[in-house]
């Protein structure tokens, strides 16, 4: 089996499993492009999703980032689970907003990847900028 039909393989046991995921579900969180190395997810804020201030919780923010993340990197090795994660909230994201995160794994090693992530909203304004490290378990 080549890296290539691996990969592919990946990639399609993700876009089923995705179809069952509880937090998926529960955060309404939607997987709408997977490829070896990338991902896109989307999600609609929603009143469920905001703080005792009335404002998006920054937690919603980074589940979405983390959904980007495991998809990216799982596309590529599975299974690899997440040993850090950074994010940088650059702007607050508003009720309604139709949030997109993307995943790009920067490197994919044997027991390391490095995976970057970007969130915006609908209109593409940055909300946050992230990046996290996998180790590979399987």
């Amino acid at each position: 089996m080549t890296d290539e039909t691996v990969t592919h393989d990946y990639v399609e046991l993700l876009k089923t499993r995705e179809k069952e995921e509880p937090i998926a579900a529960t955060l309404k969180m939607k997987l709408v492009e997977l490829k070896p190395g990338y991902s896109k997810t989307t999600m609609k804020i929603g009143p469920e999703h905001l703080n005792f201030n009335g404002m998006v919780f920054g937690g919603v923010v980074m589940a979405i980032a983390d959904q980007a993340f495991a998809y990216a990197s799982n596309s590529l090795v599975m299974p690899a689970i997440a040993s850090q994660f950074n994010i940088y909230l650059l702007s607050g994201a508003n009720p309604g907003d139709e949030l997109t995160a993307e995943g790009r794994v920067l490197r994919s090693g044997r027991r390391i990847g490095v995976t970057e992530m970007t969130v915006v909203n609908q209109e593409g304004k940055l909300i946050a900028k992230a990046t996290g490290t996998t180790i590979v378990t399987g």
